[in-house]
């Protein structure tokens, strides 16, 4: 059994010994439990347009290049929708830790949107403030009317650090600061917003080698590399994390694995956009620290976390080596590996002192069946992956018997749907 007594795991041991009795008991009998997951990379906007004919088969330049017209016309009520179905999508997968890059603020949009609402739901978040400032006109990507004055970018980062960021352990709430990508932000914004990520103490977080685009874009603009830019510019160490690095070399591992630099690993993304596979194993070698990211659910179409786990250990295999990933490493990244990228070490394990962020899988399923009795743990991620039967957040329950407690389900659905129906249709 685990005790838990306010936000906090207390003790674990056998129910008869341990020292209280508890005001509320959830019976775990034929589940695994395990620490909350933790998600390392998304952007919950585009829950607004998954599955939208026309991007469905396109690479990630020609993707974003259709999609930034209509996240224009992305409002504070549509954005509030996304991020809380977001955040549900991702508790029903049993993730309780989740940060959030949101770069793109059209019509009165805030991040402050975003962190009302996972304050309300009461998932743990770190929400990355992102940026984009570099303009089709100045060479970049994404239209000029979707980019910010890079002076007013800081000015909001500062704003956002003061209201919102939480350094205490247990913390629910932390800020990371996050321009967007090498073909969205200038050099300048790049030093500019390390400096300040450094300064006060908090995170820092971008994109990085997702692909052969991203790299031809590099070397023609800056004359490096993706992750030589990064290393150029001091986004390395063990206060950033980079998602994606699909095109890394070998050296260019070991450079990131040696200062401890965090990856959102995002196979899933990666796969859908055909970007390539993250040498995550040479990663982790190097000593890299690695989680897991389901990326926007525009460029995987779905947020869910031990999903993610489930296609990490398939494509690490596709090499030839079936004993080169195993079900327990993948559940680690998205434990202990998730709460390292993002700088926890107070969420991702089940001890005494630690964050009472729990969740359970029933095994009594039909999908599971005839493998849990074999090795339960790793049925989770070789069949199906279930959705959480409970999950305890901050010492809050916020999934019962697979229902969530207090989300109107049904609601949320219909709005979210009327959302992304006018988003599409320009209304």
């Amino acid at each position: 059994s685990i005790l838990v007594r306010g936000n906090a795991i207390e003790a674990l041991g056998r129910a008869a010994a341990l020292p209280v009795d508890a005001d509320t008991v959830i019976d775990a009998r034929d589940m695994v439990v395990l620490p909350g997951l933790v998600n390392t990379h998304h952007h919950f906007f585009q829950t607004l347009t998954r599955n939208v004919p026309g991007t469905q088969d396109c690479a990630v330049f020609e993707w974003l290049g259709r999609l930034y017209p209509v996240w224009a016309r992305m409002t504070p009520p549509a954005l509030a929708s996304a991020t809380a179905v977001a955040l549900a999508e991702l508790l029903k997968s049993g993730c309780t830790t989740t940060a959030d890059h949101a770069y793109i603020w059209p019509n009165g949009t805030t991040l402050d949107d975003e962190l009302e609402v996972a304050q309300e739901i009461g998932v743990r978040f770190h929400a990355v403030r992102g940026s984009m400032s570099l303009g089709a006109s100045k060479g970049g990507l994404p239209p000029d009317s979707l980019v910010e004055d890079e002076a007013a970018i800081i000015r909001d980062c500062e704003r956002l650090i003061d209201a919102y960021h939480d350094p205490k352990p247990l913390a629910m709430t932390r800020i990371a600061l996050g321009p967007c990508s090498p073909f969205s932000v200038s050099a300048d914004l790049m030093l500019e917003t390390i400096k300040l990520a450094r300064d006060r103490g908090v995170h820092a977080h971008t994109h990085l080698a997702e692909t052969v685009d991203e790299e031809r874009f590099c070397l023609e603009r800056f004359g490096r590399r993706p992750v030589e830019l990064a290393e150029h510019l001091d986004w390395i160490g063990d206060d950033v994390w980079h998602a994606h690095v699909v095109h890394a070399s070998a050296a260019e591992c070991e450079r990131l694995g040696r200062c401890s630099t965090g990856i959102a690993h995002c196979p899933s993304s990666n796969m859908r956009l055909g970007s390539g596979s993250a040498p995550l194993t040479a990663l982790l070698r190097a000593g890299a620290r690695a989680g897991l990211g389901v990326d926007g659910s525009a460029s995987n179409d779905s947020s869910h976390l031990l999903a993610e786990a489930r296609q990490a250990l398939l494509l690490q295999r596709t090499n030839g080596a079936p004993a080169a990933f195993s079900a327990r490493r993948a559940l680690l990244l998205a434990t202990r590996g998730g709460a390292q990228v993002l700088g926890r070490d107070d969420i991702g394990r089940l001890e005494p002192g630690l964050a009472a962020d729990i969740v359970g899988f029933r095994l009594d399923t039909l999908d599971l069946s005839g493998a849990a009795v074999h090795d339960p743990l790793a049925a989770l991620v070789f069949c199906r992956p279930p959705d959480a039967d409970f999950a305890v957040v901050n010492g809050r329950v916020l999934i019962k018997d697979g229902a969530f407690v207090a989300l109107d389900v049904p609601q949320l659905i219909e709005r979210h749907n009327r959302f992304a129906r006018d988003l599409l249709e320009g209304r």
